[in-house]
């Protein structure tokens, strides 16, 4: 190696020695000149940094009998579920016209914030994308994703996947086709413009909108875990507002809130699952449809369930999951091939189409000069459910994704789930909207009827029935077997002050706990008492999520601010180095002239 090679790498490992050096006392610097939080915070002087009061999860947890618990969080919400779970059973009736007149009151009076928030979460996950902040890694500059790019979105795909698509997947398109949506303005049912209108208010409620509740509640939650090294619970994202007290009863009531909505949606899923199986055994061997089958149905497949959870997730819940993909993958594809193939394929290009030239009026439309309430069993409804699945879900795409940055996070959370979800759609529901229009099937009759055979009424029309129609129960059994152990890892996580492993016997309890959650609303009003459920949880948990938005700007501001300073503080370490590597050369240049002089 000549001297000039030689001169060079050794420039290059001073200067690498040069900027580690400054990278570190830059960050000590810029941590110790950070601005404090102003605005919401209880604490003004409260630091993102601030060591001082900090608890490791499950620094103050009651163990012993099996169970690992933050006592405050577990117990309330239990006593509150049981009590709830008494009178729902005891006075069944009472209960049915309660959740009824709830419902409705909470869909005429709040619905217009449903909407304001649902947009919210929208216009912030866009900030957070392309704003300044899109580049922050999270875990860190340094952190690597831990799986490929094909592999997280395939992690996402299963997120979005689950007993809801297959419920609605028929159900809702051939819905809204007997009854378009009002924002439409007079369209005649069953026509064209109410098959285009159907479809694109299904679009719309399994779009965008979900996903960026999801993104938001992940992000949050990956953000200040990863970055911040705080406990995987809601309470850890507000920590910019209000500090240390996360560990006190604030972030008590804001867990509790987070268990109760986790448990309610799920609940509502776990009671349309049970109901499509019903359905199905119906279809398949005339089991009659009634609640007690239900309970009952519910009572089986939550003991499936818990032996899942005992399993523990590689042999459990991650087997069936991956079991469950591929066979959901099959049974869409053949729908695909055995039914109007072309139809299908033109109307998810169409669709699309149309949910985005419509979609700002979709998403502000608040049935204002309408004497109408269509919006509550619909859009009101999903907004809350999704809001009440967000700690689920959040949870899940946070463990995922560290290594991502907020951009890529936000827009694969955003659109690979999504068009995941519109294609699903299309398939059943276009095929369903296509056998009704052409009067091969009256499949509107069924879903009038009862929506949870809606499924099962379409496969009637398509090759081998049967076979398909046995696909279908098996899936949404699954997918109940799934939703529970996952569910109660996420409830877990929460009642355990976010602790990752809990013991089994804890997370058996909150498996039965959600079934028992789930059997209850069904002999409390059904359909109606598990859509008030989500509703009434969902209505103070998003306003919870509105002050996380504001809490995770703030986080973002101050590591964005630290990063900049990090930024400046090497640039000019290494324009100085290459500034004296400059001169010296220059010098040694001078030198080697008078010498040969």
């Amino acid at each position: 190696m000549d001297d000039d090679k030689k001169r060079r790498l050794a420039s290059k490992r001073e200067l690498a020695r040069k900027l580690q050096k400054a990278e570190i006392e830059a960050r000590k610097k810029a941590i110790k000149n950070r601005k404090p939080f102003k605005g919401l915070q209880i604490r003004p002087t409260t630091s993102l940094f601030d060591e001082k009061g900090k608890q490791e999860p499950g620094e103050k947890n009651w163990a012993g009998f099996g169970f690992d618990i933050h006592p405050q969080v577990t117990l309330i919400s239990a006593i509150f579920l049981v009590v709830f779970i008494s009178l729902t059973i005891i006075y069944p009736d009472v209960a049915e016209r309660t959740f009824a007149t709830i419902m409705s009151g909470i869909t005429k009076n709040a619905g217009w914030f449903f909407i304001l928030a649902a947009n919210l979460f929208i216009i912030a996950a866009l900030y957070f994308a392309f704003g300044k902040y899109g580049n922050i890694r999270i875990g860190g500059n340094d952190a690597q994703p831990e799986f490929s790019k094909f592999g997280w979105y395939a992690m996402l795909l299963s997120a979005g996947m689950g007993i809801g698509l297959l419920f609605w997947s028929v159900g809702e398109p051939i819905s809204h086709l007997g009854s378009p949506s009002p924002m439409f303005g007079s369209i005649d049912p069953g026509a064209p413009r109410a098959a285009q209108a159907a479809m694109a208010t299904t679009f719309f409620h399994w779009g965008i909108h979900p996903w960026a509740i999801y993104s938001i509640v992940g992000l949050g939650l990956a953000f200040f875990a990863y970055n911040r090294g705080l406990p995987l619970t809601i309470r850890s994202v507000f920590y910019p507002l209000i500090g240390n007290k996360i560990y006190g009863f604030w972030g008590n009531v804001i867990d509790v809130l987070s268990v109760l909505a986790t448990l309610t949606g799920l609940a509502t899923s776990l009671g349309l699952g049970v109901s499509q199986v019903n359905a199905g055994l119906n279809f398949l061997f005339g089991i009659n449809i009634s609640t007690g089958i239900q309970v009952g149905l519910i009572i089986g497949i939550t003991g499936l369930a818990t032996a899942s959870v005992v399993m523990g997730l590689d042999g459990g819940v991650k087997r069936l999951s991956e079991i469950n993909m591929v066979l959901a993958g099959v049974f869409m594809l053949f729908i695909l091939i055995a039914g109007p193939t072309v139809y299908i394929l033109s109307g998810f290009t169409q669709n699309i189409g149309y949910y985005m030239s419509n979609f700002v009026e979709m998403s502000l439309w608040t049935e204002t000069f309408r004497d109408t309430n269509w919006q509550g069993a619909w859009t009101i409804f999903y907004w809350a459910w999704w809001i009440s699945w967000s700690p689920f879900v959040g949870m899940f795409i946070a463990r995922i994704s560290k290594g991502r940055t907020v951009r890529e996070f936000i827009l694969g959370v955003l659109l690979v789930p999504s068009l995941l979800s519109f294609f699903w759609m299309s398939v059943f529901g276009g095929t369903a909207i296509y056998l009704q229009t052409n009067g091969i099937g009256d499949i509107a009759s069924a879903v009038s009827s009862d929506v949870s055979i809606a499924l099962f009424a379409m496969l009637e029309y398509l090759p081998w029935t049967q076979l398909l129609s046995v696909v279908g129960i098996i899936l949404v059994t699954v997918f109940f077997v799934t939703s529970s152990d996952s569910g109660s890892l996420v409830v877990d996580h929460l009642t355990s002050g976010g602790k990752l492993d809990s013991p089994v016997p804890q997370r058996v309890f909150w498996a039965v706990m959600e079934g028992v959650v789930a059997a209850a609303l069904l002999i409390g009003g059904g359909l109606t008492a598990l859509q008030t459920a989500s509703v009434l949880t969902g209505l103070p948990f998003a306003i919870i999520l509105l002050l996380l938005i504001y809490s995770l700007n703030a986080g973002f501001s101050q590591e964005y601010e630290i990063e900049e300073a990090v930024r400046k503080k090497l640039r000019e370490v290494e324009e100085e180095h290459f500034l004296n590597e400059a001169i010296n050369a220059a010098v040694q240049d001078e030198a080697l002239v008078n010498s040969d002089k």
